[in-house]
């Protein structure tokens, strides 16, 4: 399961009713969801969380027939299932442009969380790009939180907006699984951005390397810190984003005017 997305495997080994069942739990505990609904316009309905004292963030939940979500997982006016998107084109971007409308105001912080692309690789394909710009440009996304594949990808900056297109898994069940070792999925980041609540552009981000073993998140060792340092130089030269060591254990992004 990739960081932030949500778990496949409950539906697929349960059907309808574990879905079912996963959201009522969800919403029991007071956790928010976004992507995922007993219909569709549940499903297309965001998360807003209210952060006291300093506004709302907004959060609409997306998928995409690359991360391997079949077609008959998509949420209809009569059926739970997924938001999912037909395709990654320009008239996919007005559609979700039309649909954030009206659901934010000012001052608030709209992001868009979307399980797309295959498992392992560090290709960004150019739709995926283009998709991202288009939802900064006519959506007016502040962050696009990109999640499927099991290991850290690099991460762009545009115009002032932060785009993670795999954030690596946080927790996952491929513990074990052999022929991937060279990706090191046991490797994966916490992400901690800081915007600017005005604008929604990027200040800071600030990432926590971690490692897991046995089903439990730790911190990463210094040798392992070194490397996504070096995975995350190499994979984000091409967006102009660099990271850097600090003396508190974490990585700090650093990135050219835009």
């Amino acid at each position: 399961m990739a960081a932030g997305a949500p778990s496949c495997s409950g539906w697929r080994d349960w059907g309808y009713r574990g879905l079912a069942d996963t959201l009522r739990s969800l919403h029991r505990a007071g956790i928010a969801t976004a992507g995922v609904g007993n219909d569709l316009q549940e499903a297309r309905a965001p998360a807003i969380l209210e952060v006291p004292g300093k506004g709302r963030v907004v959060v609409l939940g997306l998928g995409h027939g690359s991360s391997g979500i079949p077609g008959n997982w998509a949420a209809t006016p009569e059926r739970p299932g997924v938001h999912l998107l037909d395709n990654l084109s320009q008239r996919t971007v007005k559609a979700v442009a039309g649909q954030v409308r009206g659901l934010t105001r000012e001052g608030d912080i709209l992001m868009v969380s979307i399980h797309w692309g295959g498992n392992w690789g560090y290709q960004v394909p150019d739709e995926q790009r283009r998709f991202a710009h288009g939802l900064i440009d006519e959506a007016g996304v502040d962050v696009v939180h990109g999640h499927s594949s099991h290991h850290v990808k690099g991460i762009e900056i545009y115009r002032g907006r932060l785009i993670l297109y795999g954030c690596g898994d946080f927790v996952n069940d491929y513990e074990g699984i052999g022929g991937y070792e060279a990706f090191r999925g046991d490797l994966s980041l916490m992400y901690f951005p800081t915007l600017e609540p005005a604008s929604g552009r990027l200040a800071a981000l600030q990432m926590t390397p971690t490692q897991v073993r046995r089903f439990r998140v730790n911190r990463a060792s210094e040798e392992d810190m070194r490397w996504l340092r070096e995975l995350l130089n190499r994979e984000g030269e091409r967006f102009g984003t660099w990271v850097e060591m600090m003396s508190d254990n974490t990585l700090n992004l650093n990135w050219g005017s835009q």
